[in-house]
């Protein structure tokens, strides 16, 4: 198990370019610019991930439609996770029903940009492109109650509200990003 670093709250969202699993399409952060936009490091094999896919895939269409723009990434290993690769990262997005990209990060280097440490670990940026909120998804663990979202909607309501989260957030936690020989998490 592990946790989310943490970053400073007010740092830039970092770029990316990445293909979506789904539509095949290659995703930019600059596609976003002027938007508040989640990016969830998520991954298909995790216990945690599992937990909250659902409830994910519903506070996707209940804050799309409220301006907010979605995109989960998975970073891990298909070498030793083949699990996690892009074929079966689509049909797990089509299976929960997701309706934003699920980006493939291959080399790892978008994972590292935003120091990310595990699945889930939720990075909410505001319309100026900067961090609002990195913490947990809800309470909730697997076997622990329900995942209904409760903290990120708080967080997604005060941003589009134009207002900041509490500073104070809970870090998100569950299964370590699982990085290829010789690459080393920032």
């Amino acid at each position: 198990m592990a946790e989310s670093r943490m970053i400073a709250l007010g740092t830039s969202l970092p770029a990316f370019a990445l293909t979506d699993t789904v539509s095949g399409k290659t995703v930019t952060s600059s596609g976003y610019a002027g938007q508040p936009l989640l990016v969830a490091f998520i991954c298909n094999h995790c216990p945690y991930v599992v937990h909250i896919a659902d409830a994910l895939a519903a506070f996707a269409n209940d804050y799309r439609a409220r301006g907010l723009a979605i995109v989960a990434i998975s970073s891990n290993d298909v070498t030793t996770y083949p699990q996690d690769g892009p074929v079966p990262m689509a049909a797990f997005a089509a299976q929960k029903g997701f309706t934003f990209p699920y980006l493939y990060d291959e080399t790892q280097q978008v994972a590292q940009a935003y120091h990310a440490a595990c699945t889930p670990d939720l990075f909410l940026f505001d319309r100026a492109g900067k961090l609002a909120y990195r913490g947990q998804f809800d309470s909730s663990r697997p076997n622990k109650g329900s995942a209904t979202g409760e903290d990120l909607r708080a967080a997604a309501d005060a941003v589009l509200a134009g207002h900041a989260p509490p500073a104070e957030q809970t870090p998100s936690m569950g299964c370590s990003i699982k990085w290829k020989a010789g690459v080393t998490p920032t």
